[in-house]
């Protein structure tokens, strides 16, 4: 049962959104071939529309923020409002009924990741001039971590960041930076230390992305959006002041980063994408597609719905930690790889169900939309941390399993 207060803060959030925004249509209701059967995971608008949507997030984010739900558990100096994680599930549960803009160019990496960085790590001024803005919806931030040579072995960044006086230079690349075309900042890891064993030797530093030197080049995906960028960094200039946390120390400062992007990538599930694990979307499928009566395809469809009620429970789990005060183990971790296991799962099954219409748009509704999910499967298996690092997550701090061996250079035997 609810608490008195967070029954007040559930009538004050309906309060507000009523009085801005209209209830979403029931996304439960399903009639075959009406609405919008988008199935698409990551963006292929045009330019100019995705100009637009951005500055929908943006204008959506100020007015949550000028009524108090933009920053539920940020500090309030910062503009935030001082709850708790709970409030703030509470909150998007409810908003999830409401037609309101998608914030997610704003708040996934920005808001979600990068904020509570700079929280936790930056100095003084930089936390006034970024926090209130970001969470205003003034200001977007990208997340300038992966590097071609440094993917999924973050500590082997090769970005090179050299101390000149009060400022340091920085000059490297970094690549599959989303929404760096919107964004006003960016939190950047370098290699300060090539002496030092390469996770005591990264300084992170927080860079205006209208620094001279920065240069973002869109990455056209086969979906045809570009949501991610190779960004380049030539003779950067960047004040001692915008370092984020100690010299040589970016290495607790990224972990603070990572631990929110596993459990900002690990509780998605709304928006379109969440029909592609809809018990109603896809038994509606098989039967406008014939093939219901398809044994082998039906077992297939138990087994994918089992899967996503067990993520369903492993994320309700995290949510009673975080409401008796215990903050999530590594849940998250592995709620991320069900998440992108499920959508895989479904976008393969769908694939068997369609046959060639996942390939050749006949106009038929509810069929070639599809195939927008279908490519963007593989990125599902990498972003916000591969496959076989949340394997290894799950191996070794759920199952007890022991660590990986660690790979040593082999001593030199004479006889």
């Amino acid at each position: 049962m609810e608490s008195d207060d967070m029954q007040d803060f559930a009538a004050e959030a309906r309060r507000f959104l009523d009085a801005h925004v209209a209830k979403a249509p029931d996304r439960t209701a399903l009639t075959w071939g009406e609405g919008d059967d988008t199935m698409a995971y990551f963006s292929s608008l045009p330019p100019e529309e995705e100009q637009e949507h951005v500055q929908r997030a943006r204008e959506w984010q100020r007015i949550r923020h000028e009524n108090g739900f933009g920053w539920i558990t940020g500090p309030p100096e910062y503009g935030g409002r001082g709850l708790t994680p709970v409030h703030d599930l509470l909150y998007d549960s409810i908003e999830s009924e409401y037609d309101v803009a998608d914030t997610g160019v704003l708040g996934v990496v920005g808001l979600g990741m990068i904020g509570p960085t700079i929280l936790a790590h930056a100095q003084q001024h930089i936390k006034n001039r970024w926090l209130p803005a970001m969470y205003r919806g003034d200001a977007i931030a990208c997340q300038l971590f992966s590097e071609p040579g440094a993917g999924s072995d973050l500590a082997s960044v090769a970005t090179r960041a050299v101390r000149d006086g009060d400022d340091w230079v920085i000059d490297g690349q970094k690549v599959w930076t989303s929404v760096a075309q919107h964004s006003q900042i960016g939190l950047a890891l370098t290699r300060t230390n090539s002496d030092a064993p390469k996770h005591r030797g990264i300084t992170a530093f927080l860079i205006p992305m209208d620094t001279p030197g920065v240069e973002v080049r869109p990455l056209r995906q086969m979906t045809g959006g570009a949501d991610f960028n190779e960004v380049f960094l030539t003779d950067v200039r960047i004040p001692d002041d915008h370092r984020l946390g100690e010299v040589d120390g970016g290495w607790t400062v990224a972990l603070t980063t990572l631990m929110n992007e596993r459990a900002t990538v690990g509780s998605e599930g709304a928006g379109p994408v969440a029909a592609a694990l809809s018990p109603d979307r896809l038994s509606a499928l098989m039967r406008a597609t014939w093939t219901w009566d398809d044994r082998a395809l039906r077992t297939r469809l138990a087994e994918l719905l089992v899967d996503a009620m067990a993520t369903e429970h492993l994320n309700a789990r995290a949510l009673r930690r975080l409401r008796a005060g215990t903050a999530p183990g590594p849940e998250m971790s592995v709620s991320k790889l069900m998440y992108g296991q499920n959508l895989t799962a479904a976008a393969h099954f769908v694939s068997d169900v369609l046959g060639p219409r996942l390939i050749a748009d006949t106009g038929q509704w509810g069929t070639y939309a599809w195939s927008e999910l279908l490519l963007a499967t593989p990125a599902l298996r990498i972003l916000g941390g591969t496959e076989e690092i949340m394997k290894n997550i799950l191996a070794e701090r759920v199952l007890g399993l022991p660590k990986e061996p660690v790979a040593t250079a082999a001593k030199e035997v004479r006889p």
